[in-house]
């Protein structure tokens, strides 16, 4: 009995250890797996922390233009590609960021630049309200509109896919009455539907709230680019074999987020903070004052002479019935206007006094009777005027030749401006707007439009380009590259801008063989200082959208050079 004891004792014992020791190893495996989780939970925290510096240093980069000459938001590696934050003995361990953008004109949208992508190369839609507004306004006073009564609706459908119906609840959406226009669509109509709301009769905040217009689907907006990364993807190009749902024709379908904003505007003052001349002030003396100060005698005089006198008529201008500049109170704005009834007011009283002012020998008293549309109306024009009572034409300081305007266009585009307005919404960035972008242009021409996708940003090899964005600082390169005259450019440029600075960045935070990554997109906003990211959003859930391969190659090695 005592053997069987010692036995059975020695059994328990055995059965305890092995017990013990299961315990222990689930115990063991529990505590790696809670580690690994922890781990890989941390490495998720930090890869959004990686992918919102990288957002951060697109601020940084949007605010800092001391070196405007170097300054380059469209492809620049350096600033941009694979940035190093978190350096690891191992690459597994070693945290990165990229800001990306897709390469519009690559047809084939498979091609990827490091950079940002400027809202200003798309079209605004809350600007299409406000142009209807300045219509009803321009009527009031019996003048030639710029813009007809339907061009709203004619500008949105050179988007693809859009129908007069949509484009006409689209605008009715934005604009601030309550009045359906033909095919449109107001409150009367969203409150009869089953979940009912009211028209916004307001500017869009974003995007997004399209989706509550009559008939825009997900689809419409989104396109076929499910994971918002600008890549035609496998499953974005085999029809119905997996979402979405595509027409694997090899192109791929933006949807309309590609073609609207509702962001895109520049800052109206110098580079270095200061406030440009507004060549439509309304005193004209100051105007000169300031104008001599800045650029000289003869330019000053040439300036303030076009105010009062006008243009003279080319014969490009009296074929076509077009004038330069415009008089004051034909085809106006409200600050135009209100400078129409200053100029008055001072004409009144220089009357009642007898009082001339004169500055360089040119009558000032009457005030400016003529406006200027843009600051190619100075290039390469004449003024016929009198200057100490003696009629005298005056030739432009600033020559249309090529060579004179890359000199030029540069310095006059930082010191003058055509509106005391500290900024400017809604012009289209010929650098990085689409085919059906630039053709809804007011004064475009479909030659034109191709010609200039043609020479968008790329480079002989296929490349984003680091350089051609230097030498087009101003929307002036249309004329000096030969693709318009000065005449057309004239009519386009209250329209177009060579950039504005409200920008959208793209930023993944990931490490360097694989593992957790991040997505954000943001909008940051240029036109304040310091710069503010006024909109973000966590793309992550769409995936991390490009290949880890691609992110830390270059461009040559993905491209198999």
């Amino acid at each position: 009995m005592l053997k069987l004891r010692a036995g059975s004792t020695l059994l328990v014992v055995l059965v305890v250890v092995v017990m013990l020791s299961l315990g222990a190893y689930t115990f063991s495996e529990l505590m790696i797996v809670e580690m690994e989780a922890a781990n890989i939970y941390g490495r998720s925290l930090q890869s959004r922390e990686l992918a919102l510096s990288g957002i951060e240093q697109a601020a940084v980069y949007v605010g800092d233009r001391s070196e405007i000459d170097d300054w380059n938001s469209y492809h620049n590696p350096e600033q941009f590609q694979s940035i190093n934050l978190v350096p690891g003995e191992i690459s597994r361990t070693s945290g990165f960021f990229s800001v990306v953008a897709p390469v519009v004109t690559d047809s084939e949208s498979q091609s990827i630049r490091f950079g940002l992508m400027n809202e200003s190369g798309k079209l605004n839609l809350n600007i299409l309200a406000n142009e209807e507004v300045e219509e009803e306004y321009e009527s009031e006073f019996d003048a030639e509109l710029d813009i007809e009564v339907d061009d709203a609706v004619d500008r949105l459908m050179y988007i693809p896919n859009m129908t007069e119906d949509i484009a006409a609840a689209i605008l009715d959406w934005i604009d601030e009455d309550d009045e359906t226009r033909s095919f449109g669509a107001e409150s009367d109509y969203y409150e009869t539907l089953e979940s009912s709301y009211s028209a916004k009769n307001g500017p869009l905040e974003s995007l997004d709230e399209l989706l509550l217009v009559r008939d825009i689907t997900p689809e419409l907006l989104y396109g076929e680019d499910t994971n918002r990364n600008g890549i035609l993807d496998p499953n974005e190009n085999d029809g119905e074999s997996t979402l979405p749902i595509d027409n694997a024709d090899g192109v791929l379908d933006p949807g309309w987020s590609a073609f609207f904003t509702v962001h895109s505007r520049e800052i109206n003052i110098r580079p270095d903070g200061s406030e440009k001349i507004n060549v439509n002030a309304t005193m004209l003396t100051e105007l000169y004052d300031e104008l001599e100060a800045e650029l000289g005698p003869d330019e000053a005089r040439f300036i303030v002479a076009y105010r009062t006198s006008g243009p003279v008529p080319t014969l490009s201008d009296l074929d076509s019935g077009d004038i330069l500049g415009s008089t004051v109170g034909g085809g106006i704005s409200e600050e135009e206007a209100l400078n129409e009834l200053a100029v008055g007011i001072a004409k009144a009283i220089f009357s009642e006094e007898g009082v001339t002012v004169t500055r360089a020998g040119l009558d000032l008293s009457a005030g400016g009777i003529y406006t200027i549309n843009s600051i190619f109306d100075l290039i390469g024009s004449e003024v016929e005027t009198e200057i100490d009572g003696t009629k005298t034409t005056l030739v432009s300081p600033w020559s249309a030749d090529p060579a004179a305007m890359t000199a030029d266009l540069p310095i006059l585009h930082d010191i003058l401006t055509t509106s005391k307005s500290q900024f400017i919404e809604g012009r289209i960035d010929l650098g990085q707007a689409r085919l059906e972008t630039l053709l809804g242009i007011p004064e475009m021409d479909e030659d034109l439009a191709n010609s200039i996708v043609n020479s968008q940003m790329t480079g002989t090899n296929g490349a984003p380009s680091t350089e051609i964005s230097q030498a087009r600082q101003t929307t002036g390169w249309l004329v000096i590259e030969g693709l318009t005259t000065i005449e057309q450019m004239r009519k386009l440029a209250p329209h177009v801008n060579s950039g504005g600075d409200v920008f959208r960045a793209q930023s993944l935070g990931y490490y360097g063989k694989g593992g957790p990554a991040t997505r954000v997109e943001a909008i940051i906003d240029g036109t304040f200082i310091p710069p503010r990211i006024t909109y973000i959003r966590d793309l992550s859930n769409l995936g991390a959208g490009y290949p880890l391969s691609i992110l830390q190659g270059s461009w040559e090695a993905w491209l198999g050079e």
